[in-house]
């Protein structure tokens, strides 16, 4: 199998980026936060590296404000331009250059604002009993297939207690899907050799 250059756009966890690493991909994970675990990171602007010559990104842009979960503050987030902002910022993604590419969000405006997600996920399907409705956004890539369908439905990422850092703690992907990603779209070298053929 022949290595992939993978960007992983906003992560600071690197488990989505130690997945393909693991693999054998050359992966980078990139953030305005540090990683919380060794390996190649960018600390800074995912824009700053967006025109080197990836073959495939899986990007996680903030979901703060396009989240329909905080529907109430959609009107005061789009008169300070907040909304617009993120919008702008999902949409810089989703037009890059990269032959491949995944976008991942919880269910929001952005299914409203350009179009329906290609596949909506849960962790249960991949090996974690809860519930945590992510949808993707694809370019070049098949749809994930689910690798462990589990028992229980619970919902611990919505009932964490209000703190600090309950924010980082709910947008972490889990182990599970970080390597049906990698399994899953880090063999599709035939793939891009189509898209770019």
């Amino acid at each position: 199998m022949e290595a992939l250059r993978v960007l992983v756009a906003c992560e600071h966890s690197g488990a989505v980026r130690d997945a393909f690493t693991a693999l054998g991909h050359d992966a980078m994970s990139c953030d305005l936060l540090p990683t919380e675990a060794p390996g190649q990171h960018y600390q800074g602007d995912v824009r700053d590296v967006l025109d080197y010559p990836w073959d495939l990104m899986i990007a996680h842009p903030p979901c703060t404000h396009l989240s329909v979960s905080g529907a109430r503050h959609f009107a005061a987030k789009r008169m300070d331009g907040r909304q617009q902002a993120a919008v702008s910022f999902f949409m810089t993604l989703a037009k890059s250059d990269i032959p491949m590419v995944a976008i991942e969000n919880p269910v929001c405006i952005m299914s409203s604002m350009w179009r329906k997600p290609d596949q909506t996920i849960q962790p249960w399907q991949y090996g974690h009993g809860e519930t945590k409705a992510t949808c993707l956004w694809l370019k070049g890539l098949p749809r994930l297939t689910p690798t462990k369908v589990v028992d229980g439905r619970e919902a611990r990422v919505h009932r964490m207690a209000p703190g600090p850092d309950r924010w980082k703690e709910r947008s972490r992907t889990f182990d599970g899907i970080a390597k049906a990603m990698a399994q899953q779209w880090g063999g599709t070298i035939d793939l891009l050799a189509e898209l770019k053929g």
